[in-house]
């Protein structure tokens, strides 16, 4: 039959001659056959199959084996016998080279033929052993994907144990060696499947034999951190990392990233070849895998790689969102470094001039789920933008092409940058000493105690939280200046941008320290803040003189020596900025402008009735407390004697002490039964400022009308409302028969809202006269007699008035405690738009009624995370009701100095946000160039000092031991607390005292 057959194939008949013979020779295989007939068949055939000259010949050869095979299957498999078998797989067959595809196409189809045989099961340790002989040969893709169908078909084929794990490495590696020289479309996607079909064989294995995946994955690890130059791993790796179990995410990134023996240069080439991956076509989870490591890397920051790796493979990510199968990907990828990468706009910048062009290309594809895309891309660049503001020459026409588009709210943003960002990441990969000292959850900057600094750092911070001034303050040009409030821009820079948990102000603090401060001693907050804003006045006012008095100087190169010698110049002699500070054609300063308001003085005798009034400017109101609260009045009392009034007055930009006469009868008694719940509020303490004060006895006025002493009555009025009202509350008073100062403990009720009496404009006192602010003459003039309707009851407005910020004194004297505070962002159209009413002075315009609807209308209006606790480095959410029951809860922390900000009224014009480029700003102004650059240079030094930190704490991790308290909450411990014996209410008032820090 084999000679007919042979014959028959060779011969030259016509091929429907030829088929129908072929037919009768296959049926001829259900009789009975000897031996040697069938063996001789086997043999032709198989030649047939395997040197066939032309399709015919193997397709015949096919036939006429399966046939014979299935009726005489024994004698088959005596034919496919081991020794056959290993000369095919390691001899080849005739002319055929043992690695030829064919060879394994015929093992295969042999294989089927014998698939319930028990022959199988004795060639299967054969061929465990031969195929792991052929992976680690490093065959083509092609012959390691038809190996990878047979095994998949025959799994008892497959490498067992010690076996199968060497195999399974062996297999990782050979993906390594996968190269793709094809370049038309049907090669590629020819590839592309037998990669695929060779890491479903992986996947099998690793599911059957879990043992197998941990080194196969450590083999994929090795082979990508190489850093051999002679040799680049084939992206098909790639395909392997679908079938990785995203359970094993953080233990194997934690594996990876806590490994001491792993270099910095070859997790750096690890990572950049896993970026790469990102054009394979069909791996999914890549993007996972990529984005889990580099939030490993932050974890034990390892931030140097981090650098690297992005400057390096941003771009290459960028570009492939132009292709849609692995845009989606990409894209992940992409968002997450450039959010991240955060202390520097390098990054982004980079990719900046191909965000046009692919804007315009996402809007013509035409691809269905292009729009979609192209919203998470914008809202992705209106991130970084806002994160680095301050390039509108780069960001101009990026704006123009998705202006249509949504753009996200400023909290969204806030959301994705304090999420993404490197210091935020979960530390569960390192180990516990490995602990990061990033932003807290707040995202706002602390700031360092430099030794009894905190009376500055509470100041420092509450005007930070007050968002115009803020605004204006960043919005200034100061380059070249050495002046204060250069000092200050950089320092609200800083509190803004950095990424450290709390930066330290030291130089703030040598600039603007007041001369007669003794450094590293206690002092009074109040006192710091008046200075300070009295020192930033006069420097703009110096430096505005200096702008209208000199010469317009001409344009020149400013070198570095000029820039040295400026730090030395008094502030008269510094060079000019680039637009002067104070707003144009209006003159007052910034300072003025923000904290200014005016107080009216109209002393009226009670005898002549003649009026004498004078307007002086103030930046704070001193609250003084009356001698005794069960019997404090209000403005609507009858007049107050001079004995119980006079000398507990409050000032404007007054001293921090009341005089002598309030201690006895008022802070005496306080000191031993504090107050707990509140007897009096804010308001009621700005009614008795404002409140007429009958002059008598030892305080009688001196009418020059009447040219004697006589009684007179002494009235105070706002005529001049200031966009943020700072009040002081005189705690510290001195105690003539002690001779020590000591501290008022009342509990003051501290409303969200509340409104300030001020007299309208347009209305003066009938033949008046009044003298400059800038006299300093007594001013006591002789004015008409006037009755109470003439002047003395001037109606006024209430203007309405939001918590902007407190600060807290926690201790029991003014030479001890500590000081914090509380703060919220809030505008002036922050809270609720007042309409204005007219009140006469004998209807209090501060009553607890009206105080009590206003608090209601605010507390729905903010979220309980609204409010900041900032104690010096540490800064958490709190909420108003932690504010304003802090006394009540540690009778030791009390209000000292507030912070209001003015709410517009309706049909008054608001003072306007700051100016920049020509636009009015109502958001953050962008971030000058010179500041964004030291920013980022300190950012940069901050992320070095966490890895070298990172790095020798674990080295003594195995040794070390150390236990973190947990932060507590605001509720459980006073927030003033700096320790065991802290100034809060915790130790009662047995605690021992310590120093202001």
């Amino acid at each position: 039959m084999d000679k007919i057959l042979e014959a028959l194939v060779s011969s030259s008949h016509p091929l429907t001659v030829k088929r129908a013979i072929v037919k009768k020779v296959m049926e001829a295989a259900e009789k009975e056959v000897t031996e040697e007939q069938c063996q001789a068949l086997y043999h032709l055939t198989t030649r047939l199959i395997l040197q066939g000259e032309d399709a015919f010949q193997r397709q015949v050869g096919l036939q006429v084996q399966e046939a014979y095979a299935r009726y005489h299957r024994d004698e088959f498999a005596r034919f496919f016998s081991k020794e056959f078998v290993l000369g095919l797989l390691q001899q080849g067959y005739g002319s055929l080279d043992c690695r030829d595809p064919a060879i394994l196409d015929f093992l295969h189809s042999s294989l089927r033929l014998l698939i319930s045989c028990p022959a199988v099961l004795e060639l299967a340790p054969l061929l465990q052993t031969e195929v792991l002989r052929i992976i680690c040969e490093r065959p083509e893709p092609a012959t390691c994907a038809k190996l990878a169908t047979i095994l998949t078909d025959f799994p008892q084929c497959v490498p067992r144990e010690k076996a199968g794990v060497l195999f399974c490495q062996q297999l990782v590696r050979t993906f390594a060696y996968f190269n793709c020289p094809a370049t038309e479309e049907q090669e590629l996607r020819e590839y592309v499947t037998q990669v695929t079909r060779v890491s479903v064989l992986l996947q099998g294995i690793w599911k059957a034999e879990p043992a197998t995946l941990l080194p196969s994955l450590q083999e994929v690890f090795a082979i990508i951190s190489s850093t051999d130059p002679s040799f680049e791993p084939s992206i098909a790796l790639a395909s392997l990392v679908q079938h990785i179990p995203l359970q094993m995410i953080t233990v194997l990134i934690k594996s990876l990233t806590t490994d001491q023996n792993v270099k910095d240069a070859s997790m750096t080439q690890a990572l950049c070849r896993m970026i790469d991956w990102l054009s394979w076509p069909l791996a999914n989870h890549v993007d996972t895998w990529v984005i889990a490591l580099l939030k490993g890397l932050a974890a034990v920051q390892k931030f140097t790689i981090l650098i690297d790796v992005t400057l390096l493979k941003i771009e290459q990510v960028f570009n492939r969102l132009w292709y849609p199968i692995v845009r989606q990907g990409a894209l992940v990828v992409l968002s997450h470094m450039l959010l991240s990468f955060q202390h520097s706009p390098e990054a982004f910048h980079l990719v900046v001039p191909q965000i046009v062009p692919l804007v315009k290309s996402l809007k013509n594809d035409g691809l269905p789920n292009s729009k979609t895309f192209l919203l998470q891309f914008a809202e992705l660049v209106h991130c970084m933008m806002y994160q680095y503001s301050g390039f509108p020459d780069l960001y101009d026409s990026i704006l123009e092409s998705i202006k249509e588009l949504p753009k996200p709210n400023e909290e969204k943003i806030k959301f994705f940058l304090n999420q993404s960002a490197w210091t935020s990441q979960s530390n569960s990969f390192a180990s516990g000493l490995l602990k990061i000292t990033g932003k807290s959850e707040t995202g706002k900057t602390g700031l360092v105690n430099l030794g009894n600094t905190c009376y500055m750092n509470s100041i420092i911070q509450i005007l930070f939280m007050a968002t115009d001034f803020r605004r204006h303050v960043m919005s200034l040009h100061l380059n070249g200046s050495n002046t204060l409030m250069k000092k200050l821009q950089l320092l609200f820079a800083f509190l803004a941008h950095t990424q450290r948990a709390a930066y330290s102000p030291r130089s703030f603090l040598e600039g603007s320290r007041p001369p007669w401060f003794t450094a590293g001693s206690q002092q009074d907050c109040s006192e710091y803040l008046r200075f300070l804003l009295d020192r930033l006045h006069e420097e703009e006012k110096t430096l505005s003189a200096f702008q209208v008095t000199s010469p317009k100087p001409e344009p020149a190169t400013t070198s570095a020596e000029t820039l040295n010698n400026a730090a030395s110049q008094p502030v008269a002699d510094m060079p000019l900025h680039p637009e002067p500070v104070a707003a144009k054609g209006d003159g007052r300063t910034l300072v003025e402008r923000m904290f200014g308001g005016r107080l009216s003085t109209a002393i009226r005798c009670l005898q002549c009735h003649s009026l004498s009034e004078k307007e002086e400017p103030f930046t704070d109101l001193s609250l003084a407390f009356c001698p005794s609260m069960s019997k404090c009045h209000g403005p609507n009392d009858e007049h107050k004697s001079s004995s119980s009034v006079g000398p507990c007055q409050g000032a404007v930009n007054g001293g921090s002490e009341s005089s002598e006469g309030s201690v006895k009868e008022g802070a005496g008694t306080r000191m031993e039964r504090p107050v707990v719940e509140p007897t009096l509020s804010v308001p009621d303490l700005v009614d008795y400022f404002l409140a007429p004060e009958i002059l008598e006895n030892e305080n009688c006025y001196f009418c020059e009308r009447c040219a004697s002493l006589q009684r007179a009555e002494k009235v105070m009025q706002v005529v001049a409302a200031p966009e943020y009202l700072i009040l002081t509350l005189l705690r510290f008073s001195y105690d003539a028969t002690c001779h020590v100062r000591r501290k008022i403990l009342d509990n003051v009720g501290i409303p969200l809202h509340m409104s300030l009496p001020l007299r309208q404009h347009g209305i003066s006192v009938t033949s008046s006269s009044s003298d400059s602010p800038e006299s300093g003459e007594n001013l006591a003039k002789k004015l008409k007699p006037s009755q109470k309707e003439d002047g003395m009851t001037e109606n006024r407005t209430n203007m309405p008035y939001v918590l902007s910020s407190v600060v807290v004194h926690s201790g029991m004297s003014s030479e001890s405690g500590h000081y914090y505070s509380y703060g919220r962002n809030v505008s002036n159209t922050d809270g609720y738009v007042a309409h204005p009413s007219s009140k006469s002075l004998e209807s209090s315009s501060l009553s607890e009624s009206s105080t009590a609807s206003q608090e209601e209308m605010g507390c729905a209006d903010h979220k309980s995370t609204d409010w900041f606790l900032f104690n010096d480095s540490r800064v958490t959410f709190t909420n108003s009701e932690s504010l304003r029951n802090v006394t009540g809860r540690f009778p030791k922390d009390t209000a000292y100095v507030l912070i209001y900000r003015k709410q517009e009224v309706s049909g008054q014009p608001s003072n306007p946000g700051p100016v920049v480029n020509g636009s009015r700003l109502s958001g953050e102004p962008p971030l000058q160039k010179e500041l964004m650059d030291a920013i980022t240079k300190d950012n940069k030094l901050f992320l070095q000092e966490q890895e070298l930190n990172a790095r020798a704490r674990a080295l003594q991790a195995t040794s070390a031991s150390c236990s973190f308290r947990p932060n507590g909450s605001d509720d459980n411990e006073p927030p003033g607390s700096c320790g065991p014996s802290g100034g809060g209410g915790g130790g009662g008032f047995n605690t021992i005292s310590r120093l202001v820090f």
